[in-house]
């Protein structure tokens, strides 16, 4: 029989329905249950792309026996951490502070009537297979959870109240007048270089996950401190990465990690900000180095979205993620085996691809192959007898009928969410890459979905919603990450298609996000001030798998300052980057985006104002050649003088420019103060060359 997960809308609720355990959703029903039973709440936590939720579920959450004692002795909630980050939050931090690890999903965490947590894990298999490594079986904790709710309460309950407050106080800070200064920067480069793999790319050893943030502030601090060795380092990492498994070699995009250290064997559940994030990396690796692979690379992670990650090929919104799993095995739509090209491609060819992406019979995963490179085109064409443009399209040909037979697979399973903070990422990425190459196909896709969002998911208030899906209404309340995500989106939106609306709509959440997130004492907390109430009101510091929500607010905050000129913006900002300030010292592998934006702060802040007939051959080309040049602290800004009046939130900016001579004139300025006007599309071109 169906359990009360059945008329959920996530997808990992869901998949749980049909349990014999008796789940509940987090909600009051729930939590009443608890109390008026005096039962411990058991509360399993973990996403629809979960590999070990999966498994967790089949060894554990099927078995009638297992189910038994779940529902005689527990009030057991099932989260879906996507939806509920706040939950998620809180006691990844309580698993944190009770073991000292770095957990991970499924998180399984038990907690009193009143929330507070007393024991806390992760996975546990169905038997003892793992007893002498302090992890026993699901049943097997099961029943010593109850003994101890049952004879030892008082043990119980003064675990859960210190960890409880433990987690309050985590949340909370003093107003901090510490200066941050470049010494910050310095030694996150010092740090990142420590843990650098120079043979793979990327940091530390396995698992190894893509490290987006790091590798876009490396960009920065090589431009900084005029430090070639870390540009090399994003170009080695990104090169690597793009030629592993961990990249789909035949329909783009990237799996969240791989499981060793040289990006072969991916984790192969695919997620729409891991993709939004690398695309952004990708991009800005093309504009300082003009390397073109690495522009192909983050449009065919766009390709990939568009295709298989939203409701229609061009318009947003975005998808969640795509499973690991196909029926029932890892990884199991990706790979092939030798027998398989040579099905599909003939002899010639499939010998070519197997070369090209490393095939055998013996192959590199469980059997079968999972296809990478080790060579860039110019070396597999001259190693084939090839002009590397035959190569390259006799190497598209084949992908074309590999990706076309492996499409009548069984595909993996798709959550359909739609998150608020993750289409902010990835609206981010579409605008970024449509500004470079002056693509409209792309920056429409952008606007569609930042339409759906604000149209959709915004209340008439100007609250918005976390979560929503296809044909469904949204719910839940929006958190620091959704607003900061998609303010930030919304600045880049607007420096791509200069549309006003866009600039303001950005404004609006940014004031929005300051009245109900802000800490006097600096900072912001991940839940609004009429937030749900919960054990604890977390403020997050630290990037996990997507950047901080203090982060990120500061980053779009300190944007938004820098195009209008309000002063009212930017000092929540700073106060916030005082605030991380020992977070940054500490932890600068965990703080990406936090230095991103401290660097941005930091300055010089260039603002662009560009000025010309936006119908204009040379105006475009002016554009054009500032959206190719990397611009790691500046904003940009467009006003047609013959068409309108600049927007108001772009007086200051704006006051006293004009198109010199009628041509298209570019201004760069710094804190409002501009140098000589660049004049004419030529004088532009060769400023930002």
């Amino acid at each position: 029989m169906p359990n009360r997960l059945t008329n959920e809308t996530s997808l990992y609720l869901k998949q749980h329905a049909n349990n014999p355990v008796d789940w509940f959703p987090w909600g009051p029903e729930a939590l009443a249950r608890a109390k008026e039973l005096d039962r411990p709440i058991f509360l399993s936590i973990g996403y629809s792309a979960c590999h070990w939720c999966h498994v967790m579920e089949h060894e554990s959450f099927e078995s009638a026996d297992t189910a038994a004692v779940m529902n005689a002795h527990f009030v057991c909630i099932k989260v879906d951490r996507e939806e509920r980050p706040d939950i998620d939050t809180i006691y990844m931090n309580a698993l944190q502070v009770m073991t000292r690890e770095g957990g991970g999903w499924p998180l399984s965490v038990f907690l009193s009537p009143d929330l507070a947590p007393f024991y806390a894990g992760t996975y546990y298999p169905p038997d003892d297979r793992y007893a002498a490594h302090g992890r026993p079986s699901f049943k097997r904790l099961l029943l010593a959870i109850r003994d101890e709710w049952t004879n030892r309460r008082e043990h119980i309950s003064t675990v859960g109240q210190n960890v409880a407050n433990y987690l309050r106080e985590m949340g909370a800070s003093e107003a901090s007048d510490a200066a941050v200064s470049p010494e910050l920067l310095s030694g996150a480069l010092t740090a990142l270089r420590r843990s650098y793999d120079p043979t793979h790319g990327g940091f530390g050893g396995a698992p190894k996950f893509p490290h987006a943030l790091e590798l876009r502030l490396l960009l920065r601090l090589s431009d900084r401190f005029n430090d070639p060795v870390a540009l090399d380092m994003v170009k080695h990492t990104l090169t690597m990465m793009a030629r592993g498994g961990i990249y789909d070699q035949l329909g783009g995009g990237f799996a969240r990690y791989s499981v060793d250290a040289q990006w072969l064997v991916p984790h192969f559940e695919k997620m729409l900000y891991d993709n939004a994030l690398l695309t952004s990396a990708y991009v800005e690796a093309f504009q300082k180095t003009k390397d073109r692979f690495f522009l192909e690379i983050a449009e065919d992670t766009l390709v990939y979205v568009t295709t298989e990650m939203t409701p229609t090929a061009d318009s947003g919104p975005f998808f969640s993620a795509q499973d690991a799993d196909s029926e029932g095995e890892e990884g199991k739509f990706y790979v092939w085996s030798a027998d398989e090209l040579r099905a599909v491609l003939g002899d010639d060819d499939a010998e070519f691809a197997g070369k090209v992406w490393g095939v055998t019979r013996r192959g590199n995963f469980e059997g079968h192959n999972i296809l990478f490179r080790t060579l860039p085109d110019e070396d597999e064409a001259k190693a084939r007898g090839l002009g590397v443009d035959a190569f390259a399209r006799k190497l598209n040909g084949v992908k074309a009928k590999l990706y076309e037979t492996r499409s009548t697979r069984v595909w993996p399973g798709r959550d359909e969410k739609i998150l608020t903070a993750w289409n902010g990422l990835m609206i981010a990425a579409f605008a970024k890459v449509g500004a470079v190459v002056n693509s409209e196909a792309y920056q429409w896709v952008a606007e569609s979905a930042a339409d759906f969002i604000l149209t959709n998911m915004r209340t008439p208030e100007g609250r918005l919603y976390r979560t929503a899906g296809v044909g469904q209404p949204p719910k839940l309340n929006g958190y620091l990450e959704d607003y900061a995500f998609l303010a930030d989106a919304l600045v880049t939106l607007y420096e791509a298609t200069f549309d006003a609306k866009w600039l303001r709509a950005a404004i609006e959440l940014a004031e929005v996000m300051l009245k109900h997130f802000t800490d006097a004492n600096g900072g912001f907390f991940f839940t609004a001030d009429d937030h749900e109430q919960l054990i604890a009101r977390t403020k997050e510091m630290h990037d996990g798998s997507t950047p901080s929500g203090n982060a990120m607010a500061v980053t779009v905050l300190l944007r938004l300052a820098a195009l209008t000129g309000r002063r009212d913006l930017a000092e929540p900002a700073e106060r916030a980057l005082r605030d991380a300030r020992e977070t940054m010292a500490e932890h600068p592998a965990a703080s990406g985006q936090m230095l991103l934006a401290l660097d941005f702060y930091l300055g010089p802040v260039q603002q662009i104002a560009i000025v010309g007939d936006a119908s204009a051959d040379d105006t475009r080309s002016a554009i054009a050649a500032v959206h190719r040049a990397f611009g790691a602290r500046r904003v940009v800004a467009f006003h047609d003088p013959a068409t309108s009046t600049p927007p108001a939130e772009l007086a200051a900016l704006f006051a006293g420019k004009e198109a010199v001579g009628g041509a298209v004139t570019v201004y760069v300025c710094e804190n409002f103060a501009c140098q000589a006007p660049l004049v004419g599309a030529e004088a532009v071109e060769k400023h930002f060359q």
